[in-house]
Parts: structure tokens; sequence; C-alpha cells
């Protein structure tokens, strides 16, 4: 089962991919103004 986050709790560190294929932390970002856009795609 996923866990809940709560509001204003820092997000947990996470890794992913960018375009480029390198590895980028959530942690890389720290202490910086970001935006993250999430676009769900819906399948019929």
């Amino acid at each position: 089962m996923t866990k809940q986050l709560k509001t204003n709790i820092p997000a947990p560190d996470f890794e992913g991919v960018d375009t480029r294929g390198n590895t980028v932390q959530l942690s890389d970002f720290r202490g910086r103004k970001i935006i993250v856009l999430v676009f769900n795609r819906g399948f019929m």
C-alpha cells in the first residue's frame, strides 16, 4: 500500500531519469525554487 503524504512535510527523496538519460534526485534541487508539472493521461 502507498504511504499517504502529509501537508507541510518535505517530500521524500526520490530519483528519476531526465530527458538526457542522467539520473537526478529530488535532493539535487533542495533549497531551489522548482516547478514540477505532471500530466496524467487517461485511458479509455
